[in-house]
């Protein structure tokens, strides 16, 4: 069925699912045959359709047909796609903050190519609330975003709007970046853990409630290689399959059995028998996956918040 903006609901044969992001209130996913389709809120353009409706449907997006989009990442209310053969990122959606690298703060309802990163080989998107970073295949990170937290680190540019390599990381190769509310956490191809940003509820790790306007390093008790970033809070997982959380825990989301902020990572006892393989933060919630395939969640259940982990669902291996 067409819409408005020239892209239809998804039909035709079944395609398999290949990533899925979502934002505050919109999803992304890529499929097979690098067909993108999203659906949720529309309001500021996030969902690239060129229009500001909702859709209550995955459809299709017809802008990005044909450019080979290999991943697709979401902000609150804004979204990424990157396509590896152009070497190429599209952002598209609420553009306040220069969060979208345009060198404006203009919304944009389809997808448009970040010029500053044109040919630049990316590894990793990650998108908060108000800013994106993305690392490259050498391991630098390059940001956007508002000014207020130094999201863009260079004392040289008094510009918002343009992604400029973070100083502090120059000769740190970065394997993995996450993205919060206000706030950013990396891992270094050696395992360590920076954070940056805002700090308030400890989100940070870094044992205080100070915003830090570069990225500094966390001390950590292991080798870090996995980190993902609640709205306030921060998660990690170590070599040794170990999970640490930290920041804000007013819904129990950092899994320890307590609605206290911690301000340093501590280790999650509740699943000191499981290797865990994914991780991910919600608004007030966590998820993670272990390596046999089981699925833990604890944090703000509406009516009910879990504030330690409880085991959702069995997921087995299926191969692709």
């Amino acid at each position: 069925m067409a819409e408005e903006g020239g892209s239809s609901e998804v039909t035709g044969p079944i395609r398999r699912v290949l990533l899925i992001s979502a934002g505050a209130s919109h999803s992304v996913a890529l499929l097979s045959g690098n067909f993108v389709c999203s659906w949720g809120r529309g309001e500021d353009g996030q969902l690239g359709h060129g229009d500001a409706e909702d859709r209550l449907f995955p459809t299709q997006m017809s802008a990005l047909d044909g450019h080979e989009i290999v991943s697709v990442t979401c902000g609150a209310d804004h979204t990424t796609a990157y396509s590896e053969s152009s070497a190429q990122i599209y952002s598209w959606g609420w553009g306040d903050f220069g969060r979208l690298g345009h060198g404006n703060s203009s919304d944009l309802f389809t997808p448009q190519p970040i010029k500053a990163l044109q040919g630049v080989r990316i590894k990793q998107i990650a998108c908060g609330d108000s800013h994106c970073l993305a690392v490259t295949m050498e391991g630098i990170v390059q940001s956007c975003g508002p000014p207020n937290l130094e999201y863009t680190f260079d004392s040289q540019s008094n510009s918002i709007f343009f992604q400029i390599p973070l100083r502090e990381l120059q000769g740190v190769s970065v394997k993995m970046i996450a993205a919060g509310a206000e706030h950013t956490a990396a891992i270094t191809e050696d395992g360590e853990l920076y954070g940056w940003g805002w700090g308030r509820y400890g989100n940070l790790g870094l044992g205080d409630r100070n915003d830090r306007l570069v990225p500094q390093k966390v001390s950590a008790v292991d080798k870090m290689v996995l980190v993902a970033c609640g709205w306030r809070h921060t998660i990690s997982v170590s070599s040794s399959g170990c999970l640490y959380t930290f920041g804000w825990s007013k819904y129990g989301q950092l899994g320890h059995g307590d609605f206290e902020d911690h301000l340093i990572p501590h280790k999650l006892e509740a699943l000191h028998d499981n290797f865990i393989a994914q991780i991910s933060g919600g608004w007030r919630h966590t998820m993670a996956l272990t390596s046999d395939g089981k699925l833990y969640g604890w944090g703000w259940n509406k009516v009910e918040t879990p504030h330690f982990p409880i085991s959702i669902l069995r997921f087995h291996n299926v191969p692709l």
